[in-house]
């Protein structure tokens, strides 16, 4: 039950022949390579579009996004087969901060966004993902799922004009009529052929199969539907090296550093977490630093480069690997063939219906959604069912980032609750007439106060041992816990005796001021034995 969403994702490729190919580069291996990174570009330019209107910027900044971080992340990073661009996470929290501030902010942001991660990956801070749990990763993907979803709302409103007539974005005034009736009827077409286009051929992916079904259904029918044309008039082109157009002082910094701090951090979690993904379905681990310094390179230079930033894509990723993707040249061919779709293919792009995109990210939205989730609620532990739906709610009122490390820290101190509830006791007499105080459980700062209230001191004899055998000495509030209990039986002139503290216990307690530790542990089994407390020192006996 408890198994990682990892897990889950590789259980549904089973069926795939995906055994880590020869390192041996054969014509057949390098014909499998291109084919795979020309099936992944074709699948990533309505994507890219997507999420670029998604974003609230002209489809090229998506499109040029797409093809600078694929590029860079393909040559440097941390697991070969892995695909980035941009993505729908990203693109949802950028949506307010280019209405507030605008497309310039936007190219210092992603830019800041770079650098920060390039920090982390220098910093060998990746690894630090696998902190994230379970029902943490499962509230994660359900709200990317539900942000998403209410994302595309947006396209059933009447286009608008903003940032000076460059770009067409939803005014408010819903669709009605006919363009509504066609609208639905085109999203839900879209679905349909997404839906049951793999079970005719895996020639074309779906995506692509059901926007160029649609566009050239509705150019045949002349029908009255909204395209992507009709929102923004795209020119393609090399992507222009561009310094962002801000000031610089530290207003600008307080303005872009939050943001940054949020598209790093939802960047890096969505690349680790492919990044693991990827590496279970070929067989590979590592990688996490070198591939967040290859995020933070492809983020700082495409933000020089008038793109919108982005991060590793689970969808592309796994149409890669499914279509035999295994090396670098894979993740290569692709961005240069988004690059030559840029440059003469944009006319065809503007030809898309904006129904056709909308039902594209429907169908993604359908496939995030973890919905054995609600299943599993059912079964595990009441804490755990609230951590999912707390993630969730989270990330759709603020965002991923936020959402994880709240599910982190509730996470984090539900185990340290329940684990602070396990501090207990065993008591006997020795025939000397010592009682022995044998512990269970962790001793750290959340079962402090509970270890200390274990001990009688007033009806206890005048000898005391603490037998550790079965706890565990964590941190300094269990060290004061222990000096707290030896100066209560002081007090009252009784002597005290700890046995089997395990050798890091003994540099714990060297460390605790006038707590101090003899040395001479038994080197065999780092355990020490019957030391005695007496006026707060502890010696060897």
């Amino acid at each position: 039950m408890r198994q990682s969403i990892l897990a889950n994702l590789v259980g549904r490729l089973e069926d795939a022949d995906l055994k880590p190919s020869s390192r041996n580069l054969t014509p057949d291996r390098l014909r499998i390579e291109v084919l795979s990174g020309l099936t992944v570009a074709l699948a990533l330019v309505p994507e890219a579009v997507a999420f670029a209107f998604v974003a609230g910027v002209d489809p090229l900044v998506g499109l040029y996004a797409a093809f600078i971080v694929g590029l860079v992340t393909a040559l440097i990073g941390g697991r070969p087969g892995m695909i980035s661009g941009a993505t729908g996470a990203l693109a949802v929290v950028m949506t307010a901060f280019v209405v507030l501030h605008g497309i310039e902010y936007l190219f210092a942001a992603v830019v800041l966004m770079g650098l920060l991660q390039l920090v982390v990956g220098f910093m060998h801070w990746g690894k630090f993902i696998r902190l994230v749990p379970h029902p943490v990763m499962l509230g994660f993907v359900n709200g990317l799922a539900i942000v998403i979803f209410l994302a595309q709302l947006g396209q059933f409103q009447v286009p608008g004009t903003a940032h000076g007539g460059s770009h067409g974005i939803p005014n408010g005034e819903w669709l009605t009529g006919t363009k509504l009736y066609l609208m639905l009827a085109l999203t839900a077409l879209t679905m349909a052929i997404i839906w049951v286009w793999p079970k005719i051929t895996n020639l074309i992916p779906a995506p692509l199969a059901g926007i160029g079904i649609v566009a050239i259904l509705a150019i045949a029918l002349d029908l009255d539907v909204l395209l992507v044309g009709d929102l923004a008039s795209i020119e393609g082109g090399l992507p222009p090296f561009h310094i962002p157009m801000v000031p610089l002082t530290l207003e600008t910094l307080y303005i872009i550093l939050p943001f940054s701090l949020v598209l790093a951090s939802i960047g890096l979690i969505e690349s680790l977490l492919t990044l693991n993904l990827v590496g279970e379905i070929v067989g590979k681990r590592g990688g996490a630093s070198q591939e967040c310094i290859a995020q933070g390179v492809a983020n700082t230079v495409t933000g020089f480069f008038g793109g919108m930033g982005g991060c590793a894509m689970i969808g592309q990723s796994m149409i890669n690997v499914k279509s035999g993707g295994r090396t670098r040249i894979a993740g290569t061919v692709a961005a240069l063939f988004l690059l030559a779709f840029i440059l003469f293919a944009s006319g065809l792009i503007e030809k898309i219906p904006l129904s056709a995109l909308v039902g594209v990210m429907f169908m993604v939205v359908i496939g995030t959604f973890a919905w054995n989730s609600f299943k599993v609620m059912t079964k595990v532990p009441r804490m755990d069912a609230f951590v999912i739906v707390l993630v969730t709610v989270v990330t759709v009122m603020t965002n991923l980032a936020i959402a994880v490390v709240v599910g982190v820290i509730v996470s984090a101190l539900a185990y340290a609750w329940s684990n602070a509830r396990r501090i207990h006791a065993n008591t006997h007499v020795t025939p000397e007439g010592a009682k022995v105080y044998k512990i269970n459980g962790p001793l750290f700062f959340g079962s402090a106060e509970g270890f200390v209230e274990l001990f009688t001191v007033n009806d206890d004899p005048k000898s005391v041992i603490i037998d550790f055998e079965g706890s565990r000495v964590a941190d300094q509030s269990a060290l004061q816990a222990i000096e707290a209990v030896a100066a209560k039986y002081e007090d009252h002139g009784k002597s005290i005796q700890l046995r089997h503290l395990t050798h890091d216990c003994h540099q714990l307690l060297s460390k605790a001021g006038h707590l101090v530790v003899d040395s001479d542990d038994d080197p065999d089994y780092e355990i020490a034995v019957d030391y005695s407390v007496k006026t707060g020192i502890i010696g060897g006996h």
